[in-house]
């Protein structure tokens, strides 16, 4: 049988997909030798016109669009055959399933495949929000997003995919309201024909619980339109299922509103009557500063201390009686005492200019000094993939530091830098939080250790 030919340059395959006046079919570049997705809309009896603004709409858009998450444009025709006649776009192939297929074959999704999927999809988003006009896709759903090379721990690369419900263009009241998108995944809004960047922000929200829960929003309950779903993931971090109700919320004022906010606020979880509180210790002098970038504490001098004034006053009333005697007892004793004073001169330097930073960002964790303008690495930096754990370490009775391990380097804040027992359970709970980790204690007794 021969295979049909479109245009005298793309083969046929396969059907993919069917809907009245609408096929997608699997075809081959006969130019390329490459696979390529072709979109059919054809001119029957049931066609409307919105059915060829749209159409048109999608093909512009994707023609405007440079993105390794979304399928490239390539070419648009006219068919007009004998038996059919219509437009046809043609589209770069993504060989992958879709998340609808997957949850459909059995497959779940761990947490943080989930906050990776989330992740990539609200890079996409980003970059689509951020076109001029911003370009609102309308249809965020599981068989809309592919995923390919699935490898390791990753989830693989992420696609989003189907632009026909695109809107490219400020959203007009008055006149015609088309109502676009799928119902369980479109914001409230966009049944009044209203769109904005947060819609795909609740699509997005939509579609991550139902990888969770395995159920589809529509088989949810509801309350005052916001989708329950937090009894059924009682595995999740707390936090998680916050964001998530947050992605969702049927107001639009109180939804997250761009997908770089949103991606802030997975990373650094709001506080929520689910989330432990620790408020900075009052009379602290620490310096915590955090961002969707970087985390960083800055520890000031101690400053002088009673020992190291006893430590100088010891060494100045043993000198007094020996101030005028040459002898070579006496001159050793200068000597030692010019050692001792010189390194009780330094401790003094370093208790009252030296400032300890500790920062973590997307690339690495340092640790540095900083005295009078000059600067040194007071550990090793590592490279933030190796971070390993953090934990709350008893180094000798009631005094205790934050232990960070990152591959072969170990950063420890706490009690030689003289932080109080409050300071170090406030910053342990801030960069916990931060990294999305658990925090382990290990105490004097070994039985008494636990994980929180």
């Amino acid at each position: 049988m021969t295979a049909k030919l479109l245009a005298e340059r793309y083969e046929v395959q396969r059907q993919l997909g069917k809907q009245t006046g609408r096929q997608t079919l699997l075809a081959r570049d006969l130019q390329t030798k490459k696979l390529v997705i072709i979109k059919q809309l054809f001119l029957g009896s049931d066609f409307e016109w919105q059915d060829l603004k749209l159409f048109e709409r999608e093909a512009e858009t994707l023609k405007a669009l440079s993105h390794p998450g979304i399928p490239r444009y390539l070419d648009y025709l006219e068919i007009d055959e004998p038996n059919s006649k219509g437009f046809a776009l043609v589209q770069t192939y993504v060989k992958g399933k879709t998340l609808e297929e997957h949850l459909k074959a059995g497959r779940t999704f761990s947490e943080t495949e989930v906050k990776e999927l989330a992740k990539s999809l609200l890079e996409i988003l980003n970059y689509l929000h951020k076109k001029n006009p911003p370009v609102i896709h309308r249809d965020i759903k599981p068989s809309n997003i592919l995923l390919h090379s699935r490898s390791g721990n990753s989830v693989g690369q992420v696609y989003l995919v189907d632009f026909g419900s695109v809107q490219n263009q400020a959203a007009k009241f008055g006149g015609t309201i088309t109502v676009v998108g799928t119902y369980g995944y479109m914001a409230p809004e966009q049944f009044g024909g209203r769109s904005v960047s947060a819609s795909d922000l609740y699509g997005l929200g939509a579609t991550l619980i139902y990888l969770v829960t395995g159920l589809h929003p529509t088989e949810l309950s509801q309350q005052d339109l916001k989708i329950q779903f937090a009894d059924r993931a009682v595995h999740l971090n707390p936090d998680l299922i916050d964001w998530l109700e947050w992605m969702t919320e049927p107001s639009l004022s109180k939804r997250l509103s761009s997908a770089k906010e949103a991606w802030r606020s997975l990373k650094n979880p709001r506080a929520t009557d689910k989330t432990p509180k620790v408020l900075e210790p009052s009379g602290s002098d620490i310096k915590l500063t955090k961002t969707s970038e970087f985390i960083e504490i800055v520890i000031p001098p101690q400053g002088v201390g009673f020992g190291s004034i006893a430590l100088l006053s010891i060494w100045v009333i043993g000198s007094l009686p020996l101030l005028g005697v040459f002898s070579n007892w006496a001159r050793i004793f200068h000597i030692i005492s010019i050692i001792w004073l010189a390194t009780v001169a330094v401790m003094f330097l370093f208790a009252l200019f030296r400032k300890l930073r500790f920062r973590i960002d997307r690339q690495q964790i340092s640790y540095t000094s900083h005295l009078l303008g000059l600067r040194w690495n007071h550990s090793k930096p590592a490279s933030r993939q190796d971070f390993r754990q953090l934990e709350i370490e008893e180094i000798r009775y009631k005094v205790s530091q934050i232990t960070i391990e990152a591959g072969n380097q170990k950063y420890g804040l706490g009690g030689n830098q003289g932080l109080t027992e409050s300071e170090i359970e406030w910053l342990s709970t801030e960069l916990i939080q931060w990294l999305g980790l658990k925090i382990k204690r290990t105490l004097a007794d070994p039985k008494q250790n636990i994980s929180i």
